[in-house]
Formats: structure tokens, sequence, C-alpha cells
């Protein structure tokens, strides 16, 4: 082959080599321009629920079973609440007790003990006036030795007991009139209150003892039987939630400023259904880190994390099935 041949032979294949990176890096700067939407590829993404109890105790009944549909608010299982219960009971007790105690202090002295109190008064005043009037008599006896010193000394003993017991009876009778002390009635009524919180918990224990699904779904697995001893947080069921369904998906870095959260979105199964969804949730943050120092390639290579809410009525999506997202990619603002 001669000299120029072979120039033009290597001439051409430059020209081809050329072509080639122009319509290359024509694709990579905007890969969808000719089509008019985006395709991202994803997975169908169903939240699963462990259904559990707070509280550790027998399981008495376990009402639905693995593939059975439950309704949010519905029952599905139950344990032995006797303990529980006889717990609530003598909360019930005790608030009953501090509630009286409280209302008696509250209430202060009946008419009844107050004119008792002053009865008591006016027993102990006549007591004293007789002492009184022995100790004058003893007193004039022994000024004339008629009587015995002895005997008024007793006299003015019994004289000062009288006094002692007037003065306890005019307090008795001024504690009556007065009633409670501001500090008794605090302390009855913290009392009170603790004793209702302690009810409020034993109630709440009770109502505990029931299992409730806490959204629509379908009951994936049953792990427990009806008699078993299982514990706080312990594993009943697991429940896979109809909804919301999420497909996760992958959006490319350059496509980025094309998509955001709230427009249309179309999802494609294998099969050929399509259902409807719209954008969710777009990660502000790359699914890996970057090198300091890159070039445009690496850039571009750069995904985000999306997530598009679809409407599946029927229930046909599962977890994991992979879909095409469709979103229209149109520049109208």
């Amino acid at each position: 082959m001669s000299n120029s041949a072979k120039r033009f032979g290597l001439i051409g294949f430059g020209v081809i080599i050329v072509i080639a990176a122009i319509i290359g890096w024509a694709q990579l700067r905007d890969p969808h321009e000719d089509l008019g939407h985006i395709e991202v590829f994803g997975n169908v993404d169903i939240r699963q629920v462990n259904l559990g109890f707070k509280l550790p105790g027998r399981l008495s009944e376990l009402r639905v079973d693995e593939g059975d549909r439950v309704a949010a608010g519905d029952i599905v299982a139950k344990l032995e609440a006797i303990d529980y219960e006889n717990e609530l009971k003598l909360a019930q007790a005790r608030v009953a007790r501090s509630q009286a105690a409280l209302n008696l202090l509250l209430a202060g002295t009946r008419p009844q003990e107050i004119t008792q109190a002053e009865a008591q008064l006016a027993e102990a005043e006549a007591a004293l006036t007789v002492a009184q009037t022995t100790l004058s008599r003893q007193e004039y006896l022994a000024e004339r030795d008629i009587a015995s010193h002895q005997a008024h000394e007793e006299a003015e003993a019994r004289h000062g007991a009288a006094i002692a017991k007037r003065d306890a009876a005019m307090e008795g009778l001024e504690l009556a009139r007065i009633g409670a002390r501001t500090e008794d009635i605090d302390q009855a009524r913290s009392v009170l209150a603790a004793d209702q919180a302690a009810l409020s918990l034993a109630e709440q224990r009770v109502i505990d003892t029931t299992l409730i699904a806490p959204n629509e779904g379908i009951i994936l697995t049953r792990v427990r039987e009806p008699g078993a001893i299982v514990g706080a947080g312990e594993t009943i069921y697991t429940l896979t939630l109809t909804s919301p369904v999420w497909v996760r998906a992958y959006i490319e870095e350059p496509d980025l400023d094309l998509v955001q959260a709230g427009m249309a979105a179309e999802v494609q199964t294998d099969s050929g259904r399509i259902y409807t969804g719209q954008v969710g949730f777009i990660s502000p943050v790359a699914e890996f880190t970057p090198k300091t120092v890159e070039t445009r390639t690496l850039r571009t290579s750069l995904v985000y994390q999306m997530r598009v809410i679809v409407e599946d009525p029927e229930g046909r999506l599962k977890q994991g099935m992979p879909v095409t997202v469709i979103l229209s990619s149109d520049r109208n603002d």
C-alpha cells in the first residue's frame, strides 16, 4: 500500500472518531432532549409495620391470619387482662379514698361537732368553778388549822387541772370553728392528684391489652399463637401497608432541574399496566460522595433518590416490583 493511501485511511479513521465523539457528547449533554420526557427505573417500596403489645402477658386471642386484609382501628389480638383489671380496681379505690379525705377537709367542721366542743368547754368551766370554790374553802380552813395542809394542796392541784382542761376545751372549740389548715388541704390535694395519675396509667394499661391495626393493610406474617407468653414490644404480626404505595427511583444529575416535588408521574409495570402518581420527594444529597477533583463525565454520573407516590386502589403493586417512571421534561416555565 502506498504512503498516500495510508494517509487517506488514517484521515478517514480520524473523521469517524470525531463524529462518534460529537454524537456521544450530544447524548451526554441532554439524553432526553428529543424524547420530551424522562424515563427512570425503580422498584415498588411498600412499608411494613411490626405489630406488638406495649405490655407483657399471655395471648388470649388472635383474630386475623396471614393474608387477611385489615382496616385501620381493627382489633387483631388481645392479652389476658385480669391482672391489669385488678390493678385498675385498686387504683380506683385509692382515688375514692383520697377524694373522700379531701372532701372532709374542705367541708370543715360539722355544726354538731361545734356544738359538742361548746358543751365540753361549758363542762370544763363548770368544773373549774367547783375547783375554785373548793380551793377557797380549803384555804380558809387551812389558815385556821381546821383542815390539813394536805387537803389544801390537793384542792390546788384539782384547781390547776380544771384550768388546763378548760383551756384545752377552749382551743378545741376554736379549732372546730376555724376548720382544716391550708397545708392539710394542699397535702390532701397532692395525694389525690398522685392517685388520679396512677388511675390513668392503670386505665391505659387495660386499653393496651388490645392490639389494634394502625393502618389499612394485609397481614404478611403471624408470628405467635394463643396461649404464648409475650414480652412488651415483641412482634405478633407483620402488617404490609396498602396505602400509600411508593416507588423508589433514581434520577441523574443532568435531569435534576427538570423534576420537582408534586409533578405528575406515570408508573408502568413490565406487564404494561399503567398507574398514575406524583413525585413526593427528591433527595437533596447524592447517593455517593464525589471525588475532590472530578471530570465532567464523573459529575454527570451522580444520581439522586426520588420517591413517587402511586395510586393503587386494587392493591396490584407488590413489594420490590420493578417499574418504569415516566416524567414530562417540558420546560414550560
